[in-house]
């Protein structure tokens, strides 16, 4: 069964000002780290909190195991507590809290369970992400507040920089609206639980609902934690055409609104790695001979 989203033929939309304002007054909402309190009861307040940091873009598996990481407990505690604890999440999640695990500082003790922590982060994604600005941007678009979250979680995964995410944004926004399949490594990677910038032609045919190689319109959950900064650009992307866009290299990522120009910027970043493998070949080379070279 395809998960597909379609956008309605006639849509309102923000005004160059409104986005600017939208982008402006979430971002202004937070600071780059946010310390969240838990509930604690008198004897945990006389206790010295440790922290716990979710950084954006981290997976929920990749969540539960820091989890379980800083409260010393066996591997799949936070896991098995996501199941059976009592998230408020929205309704089209069907309680998969993947992408409601907000990245932000939480404090630890030595009283502190996985349910408290996971209740905690989903409270704090209510609370900064499921706001009146972020359902208005949504439905600027014709989207679901869900829709939006998902929309964040790709641009957070394939941005190279947060000076980016607005334009990332575009493409995926103008991709839907042409029926065009995302075709996002992020989500191919989120299908096959990596990280990584090989796909390879046969990968690209897996039969996931989180291929977006193969299925058009958006994954059918987010595929990590966004941050405010990736759900502003999702509400209210950079004004642009552009339908490709592929990181050359760190800080020099190409937007273009043609195949064309999109193919001569994959031409140069497969010949900077190219150059960039081969020297790291030298160099492993040089490394394996050093041990054999010494005669004293």
């Amino acid at each position: 069964m395809r998960h597909e989203y379609r956008p309605p033929r006639r849509r309102s939309r923000l005004t160059r000002r409104g986005r600017l304002a939208l982008f402006l007054g979430m971002l202004l909402a937070t600071g780059a780290l946010i310390a969240v309190p838990l509930l604690r009861g008198a004897d945990e307040a006389a206790e010295k909190p440790r922290h716990l940091l979710i950084p954006e873009g981290r997976r929920a598996p990749e969540v539960y195991a820091a989890i379980d990481r800083v409260l010393g407990l066996p591997a799949g505690s936070a896991k098995a507590a996501a199941a059976t604890a009592t998230l408020d999440l929205p309704a089209e999640a069907k309680g998969n809290p993947e992408g409601f695990l907000f990245p932000a500082t939480y404090p630890v003790t030595s009283r502190t369970t996985p349910a408290e922590l996971l209740t905690a982060m989903v409270r704090t994604a209510n609370q900064k992400l499921a706001t009146k600005a972020v359902a208005d941007g949504a439905r600027a678009h014709g989207m679901t507040p869900y829709q939006t979250a998902t929309l964040a979680s790709i641009v957070e995964a394939e941005a190279d920089s947060a000076a980016d995410m607005g334009k990332v944004a575009r493409v995926v926004h103008n991709r839907l609206a042409r029926s065009m399949p995302l075709q996002m490594d992020s989500t191919l990677n989120y299908a096959l639980n990596r990280h990584t910038v090989d796909t390879k032609l046969g990968e690209t045919r897996i039969d996931s609902p989180f291929n977006t190689y193969r299925r058009q319109g958006l994954p059918p959950t987010p595929i990590d934690s966004p941050g405010l900064q990736a759900m502003a650009a999702a509400v209210a992307p950079t004004p642009g055409d552009w339908l490709y866009f592929v990181t050359v290299k760190p800080g020099d990522t190409r937007f273009s609104a043609t195949y064309a120009a999109h193919r001569k910027h994959v031409a140069e970043f497969n010949r900077l790695r190219a150059t960039a493998d081969a020297g790291t070949r030298m160099v492993a080379g040089r490394a394996q001979q050093q041990p054999g070279a010494r005669t004293d």
